[in-house]
């Protein structure tokens, strides 16, 4: 039988076969090759007793993220919010990065536009190129265009905890009941009341993976990210990379580099473009750290 795998928790493995869900084991031989089954793995099974059964091969994937841990996502829709958790825009371009990178679409939604009205994210990232949506979960903003986006897609919310990712989730379908938390005004920060990757099924034929927030996200992994194709995974910069005097530019301080020049000329802007750099120099040190290990 095959199947999509919806929840992972303690070496067991959710999968469910067209409704029916089958909680299974992995195959000892995953231990020798060293592959993980990940959230939205395509599996092969084979059922043992009633409700239960073994997970023998995972499908030819699509991508696959560490962190949050899923796999076959078409969209990442990052949740980011103006209001009290703050989202760093370079944790959202970080994460934009990696989903450029795994060929999977970024989608950005501004949150709690009841408590602000988000407009300085919202620009950025309408501006860069990213579908971005303005919404609210409780006042319903949005909703239906965040619904609208997921139709007929695989998608993983992610973004910093409290931002109501949950919330959302509940929005869009009330039946789905998730847990959410409060926010602490002390710390800036949500409580995680999403503990691990699940799966969920909304109308439109949507699948939606709803994820642990980035403060169980571990943002210093620069090996996730390659210095030398870094700059094509910011979309605005790939108009200009060809136009760059020199072979090999690194798009940080060189002379004759037309990202620099667009930078300056604000077609690329200061926030994308110190994200990029910061990336850059962590997966730069991270190189030359391995590099000196060996």
């Amino acid at each position: 039988m095959t199947g999509i795998i919806i929840r992972a928790l303690s070496g067991f493995y959710d999968v469910d076969c067209g409704g029916e869900v089958i909680r299974c084991r992995a195959r000892g031989k995953f231990r020798y090759t060293k592959e993980s089954p990940l959230v939205g793995d395509r599996v092969e099974i084979t059922p043992t007793e009633p409700g239960t059964g073994r997970l023998d091969q995972i499908l030819e994937r699509i991508n696959a993220f560490e962190r949050p841990a899923v796999a076959n996502m078409e969209q990442m829709v990052i949740i980011v919010s103006e209001a009290i958790p703050i989202t760093d825009p370079f944790l959202i371009d970080r994460v934009a990065a990696l989903a450029e990178m795994n060929h999977c679409e970024p989608i950005v939604v501004v949150n709690k536009c009841d408590l602000a009205d988000g407009e300085s994210l919202y620009d950025i990232y309408r501006k860069v190129g990213y579908r971005t949506i303005r919404t609210s979960a409780l006042t319903g903003e949005g909703v239906q265009e965040l619904k609208e986006a997921l139709e007929n897609k695989v998608s993983v919310l992610t973004g910093n905890s409290g931002v109501g990712k949950s919330s959302l989730l509940n929005a869009m379908d009330p039946t789905v009941q998730i847990p959410t938390g409060e926010v602490s005004e002390k710390l800036g920060r949500g409580r995680h009341t999403t503990r691990h990757v699940e799966l969920f099924r909304l109308g439109g034929n949507a699948i939606i993976a709803d994820t642990p927030g980035f403060s169980s996200f571990d943002t210093d992994t620069p090996e996730l990210l390659d210095k030398e194709t870094l700059a094509t995974a910011f979309r605005e910069f790939r108009p200009f990379l060809d136009d760059c005097r020199y072979v090999g530019c690194a798009h940080v301080k060189e002379k004759g580099c037309a990202v620099l020049k667009a930078k300056k000329s604000g077609v690329i802007l200061k926030s994308r473009h110190d994200s990029y750099v910061r990336l850059y120099q962590a997966a730069k040190e991270y190189k030359a750290w391995e590099n000196n290990k060996k």
